[in-house]
């Protein structure tokens, strides 16, 4: 018979660690941050969408699980994002982390992102997707 204690410590040991948990090795060269930060926010957008979703409706609390992912996936995405020195590949991988927000329905830091974007096709290619971000 397995004792309470191991059976505890086994579920902990085989909970899945996310790839914005993983340690990063720098120097990371701004492609590979950049293709970082795009698998983040794809293995984080059904959280996000959750989170989202929940926001929408008075009354509903978040998934406090779903929510805590999206966050910690999202600065951890911001996290490497500001360490990528060719301004257009920051900027695409800004606009990732701007979709994310997007979902989740955090438009505050979405509009925060925004401002970031340099490239003026690309800003304006979130507002097309985005046109709430324009007020």
């Amino acid at each position: 018979m397995i004792s309470k204690g191991a059976l505890m410590s086994w579920f902990r040991k085989a909970q899945r660690t996310e790839i914005w948990d993983e340690h990063i090795q720098w120097p990371m060269g701004d492609i590979e941050a950049a293709h970082r930060i795009r698998d983040i926010c794809n293995r984080a957008a059904e959280s996000a969408e959750k989170t989202g979703r929940l926001a929408d409706r008075p009354g509903k609390t978040n998934n406090a699980y779903d929510n805590e992912r999206y966050e910690r996936a999202a600065k951890t995405a911001m996290e490497i994002a500001i360490k990528i020195s060719d301004d257009l590949v920051r900027d695409s991988a800004v606009r990732q982390i701007v979709g994310l927000c997007m979902k989740a329905n955090s438009l505050n830091t979405a509009r925060i992102l925004l401002r970031g974007i340099q490239a003026v096709f690309i800003r304006e290619d979130v507002l097309n997707d985005h046109p709430i971000l324009r007020d």
